[in-house]
Formats: structure tokens, sequence, C-alpha cells
């Protein structure tokens, strides 16, 4: 499978991902990890800024990638195989971008702030 593939499966697992977010049959550790990789996914902030050299880039290469795998692997067959043939088409018209998907990552960054403020002041 080239990359071009890949890419393309991708971008059909994440809606798939997101409607066996909602599935009734998927269990607990699949969910926290579908709402963990549909957040990051719709998020328009990334946890490493594109802006920095390099490893901006990397976390939509390998983290995401690798976010949507381990959530596929721990979703059921049947769920996944129901959610997929639902998500076709779903976001034809490109995902949405909801900024209330970005609280997590700004989170993560005031905390890492305040880490670091503490370690050079106090």
């Amino acid at each position: 499978m080239g990359l071009k593939d890949w890419a393309k499966r991708l971008k059909s697992d994440i809606p798939a991902i997101f409607i066996a977010l909602k599935d009734r049959d998927t269990p607990l550790m699949a969910k926290l990890f579908a709402g963990i990789t549909v957040g990051y996914a719709l998020s328009p902030i990334d946890l490493i800024p594109d802006f920095i050299p390099v490893l901006g880039y990397l976390d939509d290469v390998i983290l995401l990638p690798a976010l949507a795998a381990l959530t596929i692997r721990c979703i059921p067959k049947d769920v996944w195989e129901r959610s997929r043939a639902s998500s076709e088409g779903l976001w034809a018209d490109g995902k949405p971008k909801k900024w209330y998907y970005a609280v997590p990552i700004i989170v993560f960054w005031l905390v890492m702030i305040w880490l670091i403020v503490k370690v050079i002041w106090f």
C-alpha cells in the first residue's frame, strides 16, 4: 500500500472512528482512545505547531495514524465494520473544525508553560 492510499484510508477511518465512538457496543477503552483520536484530528491546534521545522509535521504523520491504529485495534470487528459502512461520505466536504476540540491541547501547553516557569523561578 502506497503513502497516497494510506492517507486516503486514514481520511476515511477518522469518521468511522467518530461513529464507533457513539456506538453502544464499543468498549469503554476503545471509546476513550476514539475520543482522543477524533478530538486530536478535529482540533484546529496541533500538539506540536507546524511552524517548528520537521517536528511540526511529524505529529500529523506519526501521532495521528498511531492513535487511529490503536483505536481501531480496540474496537470490535463487527462494530468497526458497521461504523465504516456508516461513515461513507460523512465528511466528504472536509472535516469540521471545532474549537472546543482544541481545549485539551491548550490545557496541555498551559500546564507545560506553568511547569517550566515553576522550575525556573522556584
